[in-house]
């Protein structure tokens, strides 16, 4: 039901009003789904009326379901004595980190016309050239950018230039006023996203968002986020790309993947991204129920690193007694390049936080540091990384995938972890060799015992590179 106006009707304006298509308050509206306090502050006319609301929870009498996030688990509804209605209601846990919702209130939304952005002809700046692969997935992502009500599955190897491959679609949809978001899972991938886009399309508006994020603006035709934040969207987007679908948290999220839907237009499109599809993704390409385009190579056209893998007797004991393995420290001694810089992945927080004065006091003259997602600085370590001020970063799955370092080698320890699958270790390995300067990374798998997921891992990355050789 729309909120009521106190404005006499003559001074409203009518809701697809030309004027208000280019307004920067509709375009912040528009397509979004907000709890009041979101609202921009002293909203007046013409934008009140044209706000329409919905319960935030729906309760019937089986279950109730937050409508903010999708959620209806018993065990993620609460009740609580609410200070606003003084009542006793359900609230959701789910929404805890974006705004609790209480059944109490409103979510509001956007009824009026929809935005219009700054006409653009050639949007992107990026003057790069792809290769007949990238072109050919390019190409094909484009034409499904284009279209009404389409998905297309993206596989590409890690290192084949995925984000150069989306500019020319991405162009497309501006050029014809539309509007684009790029999701995924982890906020680094965000981070590292966004100003490359930036410097690509440098006359368009974009906002990165994540938890954390300081360039918040609510107004962007291209939209670079966490699935996370996609909560605050309903029907707000014509193209929506779902990059690294097989991580965590989205794979086995349904709320996030709700998300995802509900934030496309009717008609809208999706692109997937990833370099190491699940099971799920693999069936329906087999089965036809979804397009792909398949892009094996990486773009400077050398082979993936294959990881080299050494058993080492009880490692899982030794790491947690702070001490490194010989195989390392002679690896390390004669690693082939000594400039490059060392990725070491270790399975639990804890391992990071243990070994990083071992190894500190190992090696003196180089400055190491250890990072996971629980690291306050995590952000600024990795921006000193990526700037060559750090040599050695103890990290967790966090840098996993998603972040592009030009010259590193990758240590994984404990490789058979129950943490690292068979996908996690694809892209662990990705990690090295992703410059055309230094293309031939070394990747070294240490374990106490071979498992399924490491062995498929290796094979996988082998046939990767087998059909490369043959494009």
């Amino acid at each position: 039901m729309s909120k009521k106006s106190s404005v006499p009707p003559e001074k409203i304006l009518p809701l697809n009003h030309s004027s208000l298509r280019e307004d920067p308050i509709v375009q912040y509206l528009s397509g979004k789904l907000l709890l009041k306090e979101e609202l921009p502050q002293n909203l007046k006319e013409p934008y009140l009326s044209q706000l329409q609301t919905l319960d935030a929870i729906d309760q019937p009498k089986s279950r109730p379901t937050c409508n903010r996030c999708g959620n209806n688990k018993k065990h993620l509804l609460g009740i609580i004595p609410c200070n606003r209605c003084h009542q006793t209601h359900v609230y959701c846990r789910n929404c805890l980190q974006t705004g609790r919702v209480l059944a109490c209130e409103k979510l509001y939304f956007w009824a009026g016309v929809q935005p219009k952005w700054t006409h653009q002809s050639e949007p992107c700046t990026w003057k790069g050239n792809l290769t007949k692969a990238q072109q050919k997935a390019a190409d094909r992502i484009s034409e499904v950018m284009d279209s009404k009500d389409k998905k297309l599955l993206c596989w590409a190897v890690c290192g084949a230039g995925k984000t150069e491959m989306l500019f020319a679609g991405i162009t497309l949809a501006i050029s014809k006023n539309k509007r684009v978001c790029l999701a995924t899972p982890r906020a680094d991938v965000v981070r590292e996203l966004f100003p490359r886009f930036r410097q690509a399309f440098k006359n368009t508006e974009i906002e990165a968002l994540y938890g954390a994020t300081k360039e918040k603006t609510g107004i962007s035709q291209l939209t670079i986020a966490t699935t996370h934040q996609l909560i605050r969207y309903s029907n707000a987007f014509d193209v929506i790309i779902i990059d690294e679908i097989d991580a965590f948290p989205f794979h086995n999220d349904e709320n996030l993947h709700y998300l995802a839907n509900r934030a496309l237009k009717k008609e809208g499109s999706q692109i997937f991204l990833t370099a190491t599809p699940r099971k799920r993704e693999q069936m329906l390409i087999q089965t036809g129920k979804l397009e792909a385009v398949f892009v094996p190579v990486r773009f400077h056209g050398h082979p993936l690193p294959i990881p080299k893998e050494k058993y080492i007797f009880r490692l899982s004991y030794t790491l947690q007694k702070s001490t490194l393995p010989s195989v390392f420290k002679n690896w390390y001694k004669n690693r082939r390049n000594q400039t490059r810089q060392i990725l070491l992945f270790l399975p639990t927080i804890s391992l990071t936080t243990k070994l990083l004065p071992k190894i500190q006091a190992m090696y003196p003259n180089k400055k190491i540091e250890s990072v996971h997602a629980e690291d306050a600085e995590r952000k600024e370590k990795i921006d000193a990384y990526r700037n060559h001020e750090i040599d050695i970063i103890l990290t967790t799955t966090i840098l996993e995938r998603g972040v592009t370092f030009p010259s590193v080698d990758v240590v994984v320890m404990d490789a058979g972890h129950a943490v690292f699958d068979e996908a996690a270790l694809v892209q662990i390995a990705g990690r090295a060799g992703r410059s055309p300067d230094d293309p031939t990374g070394e990747v070294l798998f240490l374990h106490q015992g071979r498992t399924e997921a490491l062995v498929s891992a290796i094979k996988q990355i082998k046939t990767m590179n087998k059909k490369g050789r043959n494009l």
